[in-house]
């Protein structure tokens, strides 16, 4: 009952902050654009985070910085993450050392406030209706916003998944990394074990965030590549949360044991 209230207080803060942040936001957008705009908006992200510990208790902890550190010398990026919840969403553009720019549906642009802001940032919104005008679009765009030193971020499995579950890890990310001359950077994060997937209730607890070794692209085909970084991501998701798998379970036809 306590986490209820508690994440009720945390809705509240989003909506009262989020109004003259992305107002701010959208004011600026006419004058600035770019990095300072989105430095702007990572900004309010962190203060959602910054929220979630101290009214629900959501604290995070980072591994593989040093793969971060040497990600960031990299010429162009694919960020591959596990995806659970909304907090990864928040958390990500202030926690990676380079802009990103995030593929998702159109329809979050219409979210009030919140939608507007994103639509001022160099994102890449598709109609997944239309799949391969939608592709065209993620290739083009893709390949110059990442020319412009930022990092393209598509989440594999295509929607947030439950904890403990696998969803269908699709190879639009690492397609995008082999034609654009990319490498493809893996992230375990195991968020649903405080923000459960059709919850909004958020529960005290710590999110693990691992940040894998960059893999590069070329010569290599975007199925075997995707399968490279799906069984590196679903390895570490049983070492980060053992409780949430079954003792022994498979990944990419190889079987994995639970840390004890």
């Amino acid at each position: 009952m306590l986490s209820f209230f508690r994440s009720l207080l945390f809705g509240l803060f989003l909506a009262i902050t989020v109004i003259p942040w992305a107002t701010a936001a959208l004011l600026m957008s006419v004058f600035v654009r770019g990095e300072r705009l989105y430095w702007w908006c990572a900004a309010w992200l962190r203060l959602a985070v910054i929220g979630a510990r101290w009214i629900c208790g959501v604290r995070y902890r980072l591994h593989g910085a040093e793969n971060l550190r040497l990600a960031e010398q990299a010429q162009a990026v694919v960020l591959l993450p596990k995806h659970q919840s909304t907090w990864e969403t928040f958390a990500f553009p202030f926690l990676m050392p380079r802009p990103l720019s995030y593929v998702f549906k159109r329809e979050l642009l219409q979210i009030p406030f919140f939608g507007w802001a994103m639509a001022r940032l160099d994102m890449i919104h598709i109609d997944r209706s239309k799949r391969t005008e939608a592709w065209n679009k993620v290739e083009q765009q893709g390949k110059h916003f990442m020319a412009h030193g930022n990092w393209v971020i598509m989440f594999p499995e295509g929607t947030r998944v439950a904890r403990g579950e696998q969803g269908q890890y699709k190879s639009g990310g690492t397609r995008l990394a082999i034609h654009a001359g990319a490498s493809v950077l893996p992230v375990a994060v195991t968020s649903a074990r405080c923000w459960p997937r059709k919850s909004f209730v958020l529960r005290p607890g710590v999110i693990d965030v691992c940040v894998g070794p960059l893999i590069p692209s070329s010569g290599r085909q975007p199925n075997d590549l995707m399968r490279e970084v799906e069984t590196w991501i679903e390895t570490e998701m049983r070492r980060l949360d053992p409780d949430a798998y079954p003792a022994a379970a498979t990944v990419s036809g190889l079987q994995v044991e639970s840390m004890p």
